[in-house]
């Protein structure tokens, strides 16, 4: 983690949105490339999300970065991992904001201290306002959530408990004037709280990237479309077709295609080698989209 670059409010580095927020850091901590005037958007929520959450987070931030827009988040564990991830996992940049000092010993969680260098080898960076050696308080994390807010166009939160630090970084953004989406979820869900909260309280509902996109007048890349039915065989197309109302476990996909669990497992293996689905861990299973 060398090359950890100082940048003061009056350096032409320093990022332009953050000038605009109230009571700016006087100094930032960077490591890695801060490209001026990039349109960023955040992605952040629980610590402990569901597949539901783990599926709509990745496919939302993939299709925004594939927009062109840079995906900014905490590096904490859960949805911020999981969006910096999905945008490393095709190849664009990723912000990840530090509520600690960005040299390694400092970094939290610990266990995303690889995850860090990804994301600065792949060409995004770390920032944080807090000096080298600072670690993490009840403090620092959500200050930091202002910064997460002020770099970015709007903040999207998918699934948070009613009081959580994704909540705070809504709260900054409405104070900043920006705009604030939200994920709808599982109404007996306490991960569904948070999102529900907000958008009665007038955030845009989000169902998909399209309708962030659309708010935020940004033009969607055109996607490449689905593989043509006549290219997957007959269990491919059982083990997809269970999974279009989303992610399951293999129990359960065994269950909805009726097939073997050596058809499935072997199914499933080939179907991720082909990237149309993806493991969201515990096999757990969702489309590709």
């Amino acid at each position: 983690m060398e090359n950890i670059r100082e940048i003061l409010i009056s350096d032409k580095e320093y990022p332009a949105p953050l000038k605009e927020i109230p009571q700016p850091p006087e100094v930032l901590y960077l490591k890695g490339n801060l490209l001026p005037g990039e349109p960023c958007f955040a992605v952040v929520g629980t610590r402990l999300p569901s597949a539901y959450g783990k599926q709509a987070a990745i496919e939302i931030s993939q299709n925004l970065a594939e927009a062109g827009l840079t995906i900014v988040s905490g590096l904490a564990p859960g949805i911020d991992t999981v969006s910096h991830q999905a945008t490393l996992e095709i190849g664009r940049r990723t912000i990840a904001v530090l509520g600690t000092g960005i040299d390694e010993e400092s970094i939290y969680p610990q266990s995303n201290i690889g995850l860090a260098r990804k994301i600065i080898k792949t060409g995004g960076c770390l920032i944080s306002e807090y000096p080298l050696g600072t670690r993490g308080t009840q403090f620092t994390f959500p200050q930091r959530n202002r910064l997460i807010a002020g770099l970015s166009l709007g903040v999207l939160v998918v699934e948070a408990k009613q009081k959580s630090g994704a909540l705070i970084t809504a709260g900054w953004a409405k104070s900043q004037g920006k705009k604030v989406f939200a994920v709808p979820g599982n109404i007996y869900s306490l991960n569904s709280r948070g999102p529900h909260l907000l958008i009665k309280q007038g955030a845009k509902l989000v169902e998909s990237a399209d309708d962030i996109l659309e708010e935020l007048h940004f033009k969607p890349a055109a996607g490449a479309g689905e593989e043509p039915i006549g290219n997957k065989n007959e269990e491919e197309q059982l083990i997809l077709a269970a999974l279009k109302e989303g992610a399951l476990d293999i129990d359960k996909i065994i269950e909805k295609t009726k097939l073997p669990a050596k058809t499935v497992a072997g199914g499933l293996a080939i179907l991720e080698i082909k990237g149309r689905i993806r493991n969201l861990g515990g096999n757990v299973y969702a489309l590709k989209r």
